[in-house]
């Protein structure tokens, strides 16, 4: 019995022992699993949020490829007529008729490339500095390479007549020659007037050239004779008195009058002020603009640099005409400023009138103007 009981007192101490240790790992049995599958459950989701992060940016990429994929290139040549390389031409594609921000320009082979360009026709424009510009046109399709053929670019055109040998003072006489063989009607000279279409400056010998000719003309003379001899009859300047001496005066005053004109208004100032004193047939557009042209010459005229300048030769010439014509008036029949100034505007006038006879009427009654400096009526 003491062994039982003995072994009765030892049960107790064991059996406590184990049964708290079987209820711990049961607690932990219960616990753990719980702690393992939460643990366990966000490592899931946290794999597969990364499955679908690497399905999307796959994706993305995918696509980005096929972006890249439709996009095209297009590459070539620009060349000239004899074949060589043209470095620096310009190339600007453009789409549906509107211009691109992108342009290039060919290097020292004459080579262009363009990449990354989207499908569709595209235009192609190719310039050059003093070449004639080209363009093409190009269809690309969805990542298609394309080479265009080569590029010509040609000369660009250009008309120059060229006189072989002959000067623009050669030139120039050749035509003042030609004027001085105008007359109208064949007698009464026609020289101050250019009928061709493409005139060259006078030099300031050939402008005295043609005064001089113009006052020293038989029919100048002889009109100057006839103006004499009606101022004579009508008793005009009665200083003068009547007879041969009379006429003598009347007629070296109405001389000096156009001879001094002549000279100060077609040759000395033309040629100190650098002005054409002849008149430039105009001969076409509608008759309200020749008529202006006309009447506008007495006041406006074309310098030797070919633009239009105030009539100064022409303007100065009409107020020495009027000062020689007060300088050579009776002493009784000088009135100082106010024959001056009416003898100019008078001489100004007539120009006027001169130059609507000249655009209107000289020129069909004129049988000696050549034919390659005719305008057209």
């Amino acid at each position: 019995m003491s062994g039982d009981c003995a072994k009765n007192r030892q049960r107790p101490r064991v059996g406590p022992r184990l049964a708290i240790g079987l209820s711990i790992l049961a607690v932990l049995g219960l616990v753990f699993p719980a702690a393992a599958k939460s643990q366990r459950e966000p490592v899931a989701q946290s794999s597969v949020n990364s499955s679908s992060a690497q399905i999307q940016a796959g994706d993305s990429t995918n696509a980005q490829r096929s972006d890249s994929s439709s996009l095209g290139t297009i590459r070539g040549k620009v060349v000239d007529q004899s074949g060589a390389a043209i470095s620096g031409a310009r190339v600007v594609p453009s789409r549906d008729e509107q211009a691109q921000e992108l342009r290039t320009e060919t290097d020292d082979d004459g080579l262009f490339l363009f990449a990354n360009l989207p499908p569709g026709l595209l235009q192609l424009t190719f310039t050059s500095e003093g070449l004639t510009g080209q363009t093409i046109y190009e269809t690309l399709s969805a990542g298609q390479s394309s080479t265009v053929p080569d590029v010509v670019l040609i000369v660009a055109t250009q008309v120059t007549e060229v006189r072989v040998g002959v000067t623009p003072a050669e030139e120039a006489q050749d035509e003042v020659e030609a004027e001085e063989k105008q007359r109208i009607f064949g007698l009464i000279p026609n020289f101050f007037v250019t009928y061709d279409p493409h005139p060259v400056p006078l030099t300031p010998k050939l402008k005295f050239r043609l005064a001089w000719k113009s006052s020293v003309y038989p029919f100048t003379l002889l009109a100057i004779g006839a103006v004499a001899g009606a101022e004579q009859a009508g008793n005009q300047w009665r200083g003068y008195g009547q007879g041969a001496q009379g006429y003598a005066k009347r007629y070296g005053a109405s001389y000096g009058d156009v001879f001094g004109g002549t000279f100060i208004g077609g040759a000395i100032l033309p040629s100190l002020l650098r002005q054409d004193p002849r008149y430039f047939y105009q001969g076409s557009g509608s008759k309200k603009s020749r008529m202006l042209h006309a009447l506008a010459s007495s006041v406006i005229c074309k310098g030797d640099n070919g633009k239009l300048e105030p009539n100064y030769s022409n303007i100065g010439g009409a107020f020495a005409a009027g000062g020689l014509a007060n300088l050579y008036a009776p002493p009784g029949s000088r009135s100082g400023a106010r024959v001056v100034v009416s003898t100019a505007l008078i001489r100004i006038g007539e120009t006027a009138v001169a130059s609507v006879f000249q655009e209107f009427v000289s020129r069909r009654v004129t049988p000696s103007v050549r034919n390659h400096a005719q305008a057209q009526p």
